[in-house]
């Protein structure tokens, strides 16, 4: 029996799309874009030489996992709602930006090298840093209330335990209270905090301890999300009152974790 032609091409572009999606992913527990490039060797305009077409192949590699960490970073949740494609389709100059960002990326292991002459390499890209600092979103109002000065003994960062519902992880999650109530989002951040990333996500407690020791401290205080609404984080009235008023100037330094199957 004959394939359709629509549905032949339908079933290729979802196969195309399926291959790309495999060329990249975020590691959110570690804050990084992961993604590889390849690259196939032309012996044709190398004029026959293989040592000029590998060279050739590593380069077009390059430019392959740039595009593939664009493309991933793209589909990633910038805030509940809105994707960084949006926010970059809106903003050509930080398309420029990011893009320049990417190409600095970190080469993984190895290149491997096939007998056609093609080229493979993994790369990855720091969610944290210039990236964050880029893509999160600006305060459009003053900021509000200096932080609170950390107290001796008092918490050293906020752990939001969302396991069991549906978390979108987002590079900029906001924490209200019940009455939706911004409690943390991207406009407490300093530059500071602008630059660690609002927060990191984590599937427990242990996990954090181990991975993100320095921005969780000695003591974090730890509450439960009530619900989730997109990447945003519902917690109660009483454990919003805990953290106070004004903000603790831990949340200004972007010491929050979020628990997340």
């Amino acid at each position: 029996m004959r394939i359709p032609l629509a549905i032949a091409l339908a079933q290729a572009l979802l196969l195309a799309a399926a291959a790309r999606a495999e060329d990249g992913k975020v590691d959110w527990e570690h804050k990084v874009v992961r993604c590889t490039g390849s690259g196939a060797a032309n012996l044709k305009d190398a004029d026959g030489n293989p040592a000029v077409a590998r060279i050739g192949a590593e380069k077009a590699a390059r430019l392959d996992a740039v595009r593939n960490c664009l493309a991933t970073l793209r589909g990633v949740q910038l805030e509940s709602g809105r994707s960084v494609g949006s926010a970059l389709e809106s903003d050509s100059g930080l398309s420029g930006r990011v893009q320049g960002i990417l190409r600095g990326f970190r080469t993984v292991g190895k290149p491997r090298y096939f007998s056609d002459g093609g080229v493979e390499i993994d790369v990855e890209v720091p969610l944290e840093g210039a990236l964050s600092d880029a893509l999160l979103p600006h305060p459009t109002e003053p900021a509000g209330a200096a932080p609170a000065p950390a107290a001796a003994g008092g918490p050293t960062s906020l752990v939001v335990d969302a396991r069991g519902q549906k978390v979108v992880p987002a590079l900029a999650p906001r924490v209200k209270d019940e009455a939706g109530q911004e409690i943390y989002g991207p406009a407490r951040l300093d530059e500071a905090g602008r630059r660690a990333g609002a927060a990191a996500y984590a599937p427990d407690l242990e996990a954090a301890r181990k991975d993100l020791g320095d921005r969780l401290g000695a003591h974090p205080l730890v509450v439960k999300a009530l619900r989730v609404e997109g990447s945003d984080l519902v917690i109660s009235a009483a454990d919003a009152a805990q953290i106070g008023a004004p903000p603790p100037a831990f949340l200004a330094q972007g010491k929050v974790v979020i628990l997340a199957d």
